[in-house]
Formats: C-alpha cells, sequence, structure tokens
C-alpha cells in the first residue's frame, strides 16, 4: 500500500499510521505523510483518515477507495523539472498484486494547501477541499478559507476550481475578497507550466475592491475608494524580472484626505477644501515589460477644482512622462498673473503642462521653478504670501480665529 501510494503520488516514499477496519469495507488510520515528492507535491500531510474499501478493485489490479475523508491536512506545491522516472524492478508475483491506488473522492473540511512565493510560504489556508480523479490526474474544489501571499493583503476565498496534471496547474476559476460577505469580487483565471515549461498566463478582474486594504501604511490614512479594472500577466516564469502585462484601473468614490503637499496647498491659496478631495474620476491605464512601467490616459479630477490628465513611464526606478495640470481660476488667485504659467483656458480650468523627472524615490517636476520665477517677477507678491504664512503661523501658535 505504501509503495503503490508513493508510486501514484511521484514520491519516494510515504508512511501510513497502523490502518485499523472499522467494519466490513471501511478503515480508519491517523495520519499519512510523504515528503520530498518529485512532481506538483512536495509534501503531503493528511490527518484523521476514513476511506471505504472496494474489494472487487482487487480484480482490476487496483487498491480502490470511495467516499474517503480526511479531518484536516496540508499539501505543499512546487514547481519542478521534468524528468524520466527510474523504473523499479518487480518480483514474478507483482503481476498478481494490484498496482495501482485509485481514490474515486477525497474530502476534507480543512486543508492548508501551500506553496513557496518570493522566498515566503503561501497558499489557502483553513478551506474545506474535494479533490476528484480527472483521468490520471486530479481536480481540486476549494471554498472557504483565506489566500496568504507575499504583495497580496490577506484575502477570504469563496471558491477556486484547479486541475494539476504532470506538466500544467489550470486555474479555471477562483474567487476571493477581502470580506466574503460584501459586494466586493477579486475573479481569477490562470495556466502555469508546473514541468519543463514554466509560463504563466493569469488574467483577473476585480470590482468594488476597498483600496486601503491594497496601500502600505503610511498611505492609508490618506486614500480610500473602491476600485474595479482587469489585469493581465503573462512570463516565461514566475519571476518578476520575466514578466509583460496590461490592465487599467478606476476608482469609485475616491478620496484624498491630510497630504502634506495639499495641506501646503490650501495654506497658499486660503482654500481649505484641498485638503480633502472628493474624486469625481479616478482612472489609468497601465502596461509593463520588465524593467518598465507605462502609465497612460490618467485622468484624475473633483469636477470645479482642478483636473489631471497626462502619462508616465518608470524604468529602473526613473521617472519619465508629462502631465497636464487644471486648476480654477480662484484656487491660483495666490500666483501674481497665473495666466504666464497656466496659459491655456478649456473646460473651465487654467491648464499647464507638467514635465516629470527624478526617481520614484526623488520625483522631480519643472512646475515648481517656473512659479518661482513669476513671485520673482513681482516681489510684492512674495511679501503678500509671506505675511499671509506669517499670519497663519501666529493662529496656529496663539490659537487665534
Amino acid at each position: 500500500m505504501e509503495n503503490e501510494t508513493a508510486k501514484g503520488l511521484h514520491f519516494p516514499q510515504c508512511r501510513y499510521s497502523p490502518i485499523r477496519r472499522t467494519s466490513a469495507f471501511t478503515a480508519q488510520t491517523e495520519n499519512f505523510e510523504a515528503q520530498n515528492g518529485e512532481k506538483a507535491m512536495k509534501s503531503l500531510d493528511a490527518r484523521g483518515i476514513t476511506a471505504t474499501f472496494d474489494p472487487l478493485g482487487v480484480f482490476i489490479r487496483q487498491w480502490r477507495f470511495t467516499d474517503v475523508h480526511v479531518q484536516s491536512g496540508e499539501v505543499e506545491i512546487q514547481v519542478y523539472k521534468a524528468n524520466p522516472e527510474a523504473v523499479a524492478p518487480k518480483p514474478w508475483f507483482a503481476f498478481f498484486l494490484p498496482n495501482r491506488v485509485y481514490l474515486e473522492r477525497i474530502e476534507t473540511p480543512q486543508a492548508n494547501i501551500t506553496w513557496r512565493f518570493r522566498g515566503d510560504r503561501a497558499g489557502f489556508f483553513g478551506t474545506q477541499l474535494l479533490i476528484t480523479p480527472h483521468g490520471p490526474d486530479f481536480e481540486y474544489f476549494a471554498t472557504g478559507g483565506k489566500l496568504k501571499m507575499a504583495l497580496l493583503p490577506d484575502l477570504d476565498l469563496r471558491r477556486a476550481h484547479l486541475l494539476i496534471t504532470k506538466t500544467l496547474l489550470t486555474i479555471y476559476g477562483i474567487d476571493l475578497a477581502s470580506d466574503s460577505g460584501s459586494a466586493e469580487s477579486i475573479h481569477a483565471q490562470a495556466n502555469a507550466g508546473i514541468g519543463q515549461d514554466k509560463s504563466i498566463d493569469l488574467r483577473a478582474n476585480f470590482n468594488q475592491v476597498p483600496i486601503r486594504s491594497w496601500l502600505r501604511a503610511e498611505w492609508k490614512e490618506h486614500l480610500a475608494g473602491s476600485a474595479f479594472g482587469v489585469l493581465h500577466w503573462a512570463g516565461k516564469d514566475v519571476k518578476l524580472e520575466n514578466s509583460a502585462g496590461e490592465g487599467s484601473l478606476a476608482v469609485n468614490n475616491g478620496r484624498i484626505d491630510n497630504l502634506p503637499v495639499l495641506e501646503k496647498l490650501a495654506e497658499l491659496s486660503q482654500k481649505k477644501s484641498f485638503e480633502h478631495l472628493a474624486l469625481t474620476d479616478c482612472s489609468l491605464s497601465f502596461g509593463w515589460k520588465y524593467p518598465k512601467i507605462d502609465i497612460e490616459n490618467i485622468a484624475i479630477e473633483e469636477r470645479g477644482k482642478f483636473r489631471i490628465e497626462g502619462e508616465m513611464s518608470i524604468e529602473q526606478r526613473r521617472l519619465r512622462g508629462t502631465i497636464r495640470l487644471g486648476l480654477k481660476r480662484e484656487y491660483l488667485d495666490w500666483l501674481p498673473n497665473p495666466e504666464e504659467v497656466f496659459s491655456r483656458k478649456q473646460g473651465g480650468y487654467l491648464w499647464t503642462n507638467v514635465r516629470l523627472s527624478g526617481t520614484i524615490d526623488e520625483p522631480g517636476q519643472d512646475l515648481s521653478p517656473r512659479i518661482i520665477e513669476l513671485f520673482k517677477q513681482s516681489p510684492g507678491a512674495y511679501l503678500r504670501l509671506l505675511f499671509r504664512q506669517f499670519e497663519g503661523w501666529l493662529k496656529k501658535g496663539f490659537g487665534g480665529d
């Protein structure tokens, strides 16, 4: 039994705890373990196993089991290099013995399916799992539990349907959400080679996804909204440097609050409304072929206040691009002769082009030097701005109104 199970699951060896009969054709064992798998499964640990034995399988040379129930278990899968397997010699009487283990149905209410991703343990944890044969391979149906994976927040698993063969992992569909009881949805389909061909092709769409759970900690208090869009990722393996893809992103009910740059702009323009932005438009499209990311069709607006349009690229952390910034005239009153910089009028805004440079850690732009030049041409406006900031500092310091 152990030898044939190990051979069928591509392990060098495996171990059953003592197997005891609980009825004429039902058996139970406390544990099954297998390590150092040579194919898709790297390790397997099943606990509390109960199975029904079909004695007729012996006549077709099978250890045949139906209705296998597992109290809990853990499977680690891996990417492997396809190699032909050695065929061990068999004694003459092996012809009369079963040479295959057939499992008709395996169920467990508590399973972990794990793999290594970017050096960390990732996978589906605490899921209800059903495994059924698919020819010589197996299909996996999972519901409940959580997906934990580097670069992603923890996500609830609603359902998943996978097929793992000797050479291919096929994800027919995975449905995820930050909160399985919400209207949020993340749906993905993928094919990933797990033999000699390790290419990956993933397509996903998402709807009503709260963006805060996906942001770095320092941004969570400043940005809010619900995202929807599509994503396509492809590569010759799972490494980021061998990937390419494209997608689009839009945010509904977007809010930007209390960013230092907005607070400074509100202070300069004497418009407190700049500290809190309620976006009426927020969308972009993107594409990448490592190491370059192109972001296009940028559109960010709070109608009646400002609008940003444009495109940018990031390559080796270097930032390049041009955005078009439009502001309502009343938000430019703090500038002397604002029409010299914001020289184009369209759609109720005054517009200027801003060229981006530098890196994502230290971004640069050419708008600030042009604004400084305006104040050089109008020292009186600069003094008024200076006294206005000094007045604000006094009010904050002494609690005045």
